[in-house]
């Protein structure tokens, strides 16, 4: 594949794979069964995730989604601080492994930026972008995967996890349930203007 944007970056190997979606949705597992089907036929595959990836993009996750924390962190400052760790993990492992000639299967990239700070916030959607743009240096995925569901059942799914997950007790999912109905709305709309794969979320694995 090739990407090229504003005459940034040409990427020319490799296989990337994002799989987006609202709360407890799934992602991680489906993209985790993908990776090991891939695996099994041979392929070189990396998992990875945002905000994570490296050691600055989970330290940076790990103060955004604490319960107390993220509340206090005015959407502003939520953007540049996950465009810092997107940065990062894409210049220290996707495009690595991308010029190697891996698949990269990544749970959530730029797509989820305008979905939560632009459709839950309400920031301006054309400065996300033009953000992101910077962020990734016009790294676009191969393939971006929407797992959809209605929030209630993905909160009530990812509300249950809290006891091995302490991220999905609080950070995000605290916000009202009209804001995770914008996520969602947002994600279809991009899904839509993308040609994306929409998939039923509410479907077993």
């Amino acid at each position: 594949s090739c990407h090229l944007s504003q005459g940034l970056r040409v990427r020319v190997l490799g296989l990337f794979i994002v799989f987006e979606g609202p709360e407890g949705s799934g992602k991680s597992t489906q993209a985790r069964m993908l990776a090991d089907r891939l695996m099994n036929a041979g392929l070189d595959v990396l998992t990875t995730r945002e905000p994570g990836g490296t050691d600055l993009g989970e330290r940076l996750r790990a103060l955004m989604m604490r319960e107390h924390s993220l509340p206090k962190i005015e959407p502003r400052v939520q953007t540049l601080l996950m465009l810092a760790a997107r940065a990062q993990h894409l210049h220290e492992r996707i495009q690595p492994w991308l010029d190697g000639g891996g698949v990269v299967i990544c749970d959530r990239y730029a797509a989820s930026t305008l979905a939560y700070q632009g459709g839950g916030f309400g920031l301006d959607g054309e400065s996300l972008e033009d953000l992101n743009a910077f962020a990734t240096q016009g790294v676009a995925p191969d393939l971006t995967l929407l797992l959809d569901l209605d929030v209630e059942t993905g909160l009530r799914r990812s509300i249950m996890s809290r006891g091995t997950d302490w991220e999905k007790a609080g950070g995000i999912n605290a916000q009202r349930l009209e804001f995770h109905e914008r996520v969602r709305r947002n994600y279809l709309m991009q899904a839509k203007a993308g040609a994306w794969p929409v998939l039923d979320a509410t479907q077993s694995e």
